[in-house]
């Protein structure tokens, strides 16, 4: 089933989002390689394509995982937890309608 992950940004993160993004990226690769990403990316916190020093307040992950269980333990152990980026993260169920 697909799930829909996400992560809220803490206060003045964007240096610890720059220092982490590598491992981050890499673990987002991992689920693409196995064909279970749909897509992911960040919220600017501004209306830009780039942010720049303004950031960006948080992301979403739309991935296949076999369990809710599943898909909160991977969400749990994203690099961006452990480098102080992510305030909270919130995991869902999500149904994919469109585009078919």
């Amino acid at each position: 089933m697909l799930y829909c992950i996400i992560g809220t940004d803490g206060t003045d993160t964007l240096e610890k989002r720059v220092q982490a993004r590598p491992a981050h990226l890499e673990r987002l690769k991992q689920l693409q390689a196995e064909g279970r990403l749909v897509l992911a990316g960040p919220f600017p916190a501004v209306d830009a394509e780039d942010p720049g020093s303004a950031g960006f307040t948080g992301s979403l992950i739309v991935a296949e995982f076999e369990s809710l269980e599943q898909a909160q333990e991977w969400a749990a152990a994203d690099p961006y937890i452990s480098a102080g980026v992510y305030e909270r993260i919130s995991v869902k169920p999500f149904r994919k309608v469109l585009p078919s």
